[in-house]
């Protein structure tokens, strides 16, 4: 067979590189190495070294919670002040809605008086105006 005709597993074996795997097999065995070094010093008591891990992006420091807490008490204690302060207000219209009660009356029977009058000073008016101008 040709070797253009060849199927292309068949001369995989050939292309290799020995020195790709005298290298994968010296770093399997120092991997191997090292491991067996860090389970030694397992055995012997020794505390392994865990990588810190990094804070989570999402993750808030106990002094932003803190400032944030802080925020919604004092937001909560200015609402109370407001509430009392509308209480305040709320008192002072209900006193002066009770002043201008009895003035609205006194306006009113004020205006009917006006009326009464206005009416009576027109009567007068209109009778004097209906006289022949000879008579006195």
């Amino acid at each position: 067979m040709p070797e253009q005709e060849r199927p292309a597993g068949d001369g995989a074996t050939e292309g290799r590189d020995p020195g790709l795997v005298t290298r994968s097999i010296e770093e399997f065995v120092s991997q191997l190495r090292s491991f067996t070094d860090r389970a030694r010093g397992l055995a012997a008591g020794a505390v392994p070294s865990l990588p810190s891990l990094p804070s989570p992006p999402g993750a808030m420091s106990a002094a932003q919670l803190k400032a944030i807490a802080d925020s919604v008490k004092a937001q909560r204690a200015s609402l109370q002040a407001m509430v009392v302060q509308f209480q305040a207000f709320d008192e002072q219209l209900a006193v002066f809605e009770r002043i201008l009660e009895p003035l609205v009356e006194w306006s009113s029977t004020w205006a009917r008086l006006e009326e009464g009058v206005a009416s009576l000073v027109r009567r007068d008016n209109s009778g004097n105006d209906r006289r022949p101008s000879g008579e006195a």
